[in-house]
């Protein structure tokens, strides 16, 4: 089971963080692009002040730069990194797309996949010709030409965060990674069944695929301890679920909850949510949820949902941490020594 961790690379104090989480034996970092911070510029700093380390986006927003600008920024920080990038990439949603980048949210599924493909294209070297339902190029009512990139081919990891069964699949037949946002080890069916299904029609195995699973860590003393970091954990989760499918939009997080067998409950906390009552829709989200998605309580306890997601597939835990960079450490070494 290997180890990354999330990180923020403007914060003080993130780069030097970095280095102390090399040297302790964590695989990889991976930085979050939102609205006001991109993930690419961050990481290239930290790969200049790092040595080992696997470097990753989680998520950069498809649709938020060109595929073939995706694929150049991206190369460009795999020749500078010494081949650590990790290019992982997300759909995101209409509220973010479309308020933030102005850009439609149209056709998701044929989005990744040919953003996969322009992508690789550019990366092998060759000369950039696509014919794609969302994209063409070169442009074939214009003067553009079909340009082969000025860089020298290499492989480029790219990872894709899905929820969805069928962009699940497309990341089974297409990508070298997958980003899980809500995986249970208790119900892994409901997101490998599909990866796996992508996979066997590409003629690839799940096996193929390094299958990530982004964790909070929270260590506790006791039952109680872990009961009331479920609570919190659980809590949560209200946002999520009662605002992101607000205005009759698709809450990709709300789906995959259903599919793991909570639909009553999520269908509740969304009704209270946004009906004003935001204090009884954190009540109403189920302990399990914050529980089954991440570390929490003693040694015990950690260790085996490790060993769950190990069962599960799951190749990399992607810690989520808080607190200082001191407390983050000694979590990591903790974790690590349960896990070693």
């Amino acid at each position: 089971m290997k180890v990354g961790v999330m990180i923020e690379p403007r914060l003080p104090g993130a780069v030097e963080f970095a280095q102390r989480a090399e040297q302790a034996g964590v695989d990889s970092l991976w930085a979050p692009e939102v609205w006001g911070y991109d993930a690419l510029t961050g990481l290239a700093y930290v790969a200049a002040k790092t040595s080992s380390i696997k470097l990753g986006t989680f998520v950069v927003q498809l649709g938020s730069r060109s595929p073939a600008l995706l694929a150049t920024s991206a190369m460009s920080l795999q020749v500078l990194s010494g081949d650590r990038f990790r290019l992982g990439i997300g759909v995101s949603g209409p509220q973010v797309m479309e308020g933030w980048h102005g850009v439609r949210f149209t056709k998701p599924i044929a989005t990744t996949r040919e953003t996969i493909e322009i992508v690789r294209t550019v990366t092998r070297g060759d000369r950039l010709v696509h014919d794609g339902q969302v994209y063409q190029l070169p442009l074939p009512d214009g003067p553009g030409k079909a340009l082969r990139p000025m860089i020298v081919p290499g492989e480029l990891p790219i990872y894709v965060a899905a929820m969805g069964p069928a962009n699940l699949r497309l990341t089974g037949a297409a990508a070298d990674g997958w980003l899980g946002n809500t995986f249970m080890p208790e119900t892994p069916e409901v997101f490998l069944d599909p990866i796996a299904e992508g996979a066997r029609e590409a003629g690839r195995s799940l096996s193929d695929i390094d299958l990530v699973a982004p964790v909070a860590l929270e260590f506790a003393d006791d039952a109680a301890g872990e009961k009331a970091l479920a609570r919190k954990h659980a809590a949560g989760y209200a946002f999520t679920i009662g605002a992101m499918g607000a205005g009759g939009s698709a809450n990709f997080y709300n789906n995959a909850f259903t599919r793991s067998g909570y639909g009553e409950a999520i269908a509740e906390v969304t009704r209270r949510w946004q009906s004003g009552d935001k204090d009884a829709a954190r009540a109403a989200v189920p302990d399990d949820i914050g529980r089954r998605t991440n570390l929490l309580g003693t040694d015990e306890m950690i260790a085996r949902r490790v060993g769950l997601h190990a069962d599960a597939g799951i190749g990399t835990l992607l810690i989520k941490l808080d607190g200082d960079f001191d407390a983050q450490l000694a979590a990591l070494r903790r974790l690590l020594a349960i896990i070693g």
